[in-house]
């Protein structure tokens, strides 16, 4: 592998981002558009793109702005989306999903961005990569559009294991919170955790432990814990990164979607009501098509998994080029920050208190 300060920077100092092109519903003509819509906004931006090349080559010999920035690498076949994970472990090394994983693992480029099957991607990545010393379950973060100054709230884990005892859920704030550092900015971020109610008395024994455990770790990690957090908070400003399993994590994420489906839907429903309520659509174009972009969840693209020795990118499988140049810029602002360095570090330099160990702490009379 490449030295740490090279690793994913091209000769021309281009930040190389890793795709893989055959992934996703729309085929890879919607992959090929969308890291061209990237490349035309940022020029410091490369891709090593995986798939078919005598498919690939003349789709990217459209875009004249991909011409020197975006190098082939052929694969043979395809993760399907009803493909087992554990079959794709064992069988796809031929796979454009594989590949372009392995070109993150031996350091030829920063993110891995795939469209493809979430479960195949994360166990490949998993056994692949390998998570980051220390590390009990890695996480899939997920943007949450929101009204706070970042207009995006941080979910984790929105799918990658449906378990987490409160230890995970310890490490999923330390995660979520060296992501809103490095992808927003956010010197000390705001940490929830979600709950059917914000009393300390409610929520399953293992919430409970983890209010405390990551209580307890709160100064150690920087960052200020809002203790629990309800369903109605996700796109609210109580806090900026709101910690769950993940199978509340991917109900919550699969209902908002829909529900920004519906809302969008009635509306045009109400606008096309009558000649007056298509007149009034006319008027308010400008504002609906600027909520509409605020509640698009292709402008929220991509989950990053969190935990590995690496950095992976998963847009939406029905993602647009919208929504891949979404994924992309994504995986470009990390790599610029050095973000899957400066996890490690986090993950590392944190020590996470037991129960048993906060018990003797408070017995002791050391401060919480």
């Amino acid at each position: 592998m490449t030295s740490s300060k090279d690793q994913g920077t091209s000769h021309s100092g281009r930040i190389l981002i890793s795709v893989d092109a055959m992934g996703g519903d729309l085929g890879p003509a919607t992959v090929v558009a969308g890291i061209a819509q990237s490349a035309t906004k940022n020029p410091d931006i490369g891709f090593i793109l995986h798939g078919d090349q005598p498919m690939l080559e003349p789709i990217v010999a459209r875009f004249k702005t991909l011409k020197g920035r975006c190098e082939i690498r052929h694969a043979e076949d395809v993760v399907a989306m009803e493909d087992k994970p554990s079959q794709v472990v064992r069988q796809g090394k031929t796979t454009s999903m594989w590949s372009a994983i392995e070109c993150v693992r031996e350091g030829e480029a920063s993110v891995c961005v795939s469209c493809g099957n979430t479960g195949a991607l994360m166990l490949l990545s998993v056994v692949r990569l390998r998570k980051l010393p220390g590390i009990y379950r890695p996480a899939i973060a997920v943007l949450w559009p929101s009204q706070n100054p970042q207009k995006h709230n941080i979910m984790l884990d929105g799918g990658a294991d449906i378990r987490a005892d409160a230890k995970d859920l310890m490490q999923y704030a330390l995660m979520g919170t060296s992501y809103a550092r490095n992808g927003f900015g956010l010197t000390r971020p705001r940490v929830g955790l979600l709950n059917v109610g914000t009393e300390e008395h409610k929520g399953r024994a293992e919430l409970k432990e983890a209010y405390d455990l990551i209580q307890n770790n709160a100064r150690n990690g920087d960052f200020e814990f809002v203790g629990f957090v309800e369903g109605r908070d996700l796109p609210g400003t109580v806090a900026d990164v709101i910690v769950t399993d993940g199978f509340t994590g991917n109900v919550a994420l699969k209902t908002g979607e829909g529900t920004a489906k519906l809302i969008r839907d009635l509306l045009k429903d109400a606008f096309r009501h009558s000649p007056l309520s298509r007149l009034a659509s006319v008027l308010a174009y400008t504002s609906l098509r600027r909520m509409s972009k605020r509640v698009d969840p292709s402008r929220a693209n991509g989950g990053v998994f969190l935990g590995l020795n690496g950095t992976v990118v998963k847009s939406h499988g029905s993602a647009d080029a919208t929504g891949v140049s979404a994924a992309v810029k994504l995986a470009f602002q990390l790599a610029e920050t050095g973000f899957s360095e400066k996890l490690a570090a986090r993950v590392a330099s944190a020590n996470p208190l037991d129960s048993e160990e906060m018990k003797l702490a408070q017995d002791n009379g050391d401060p919480e």
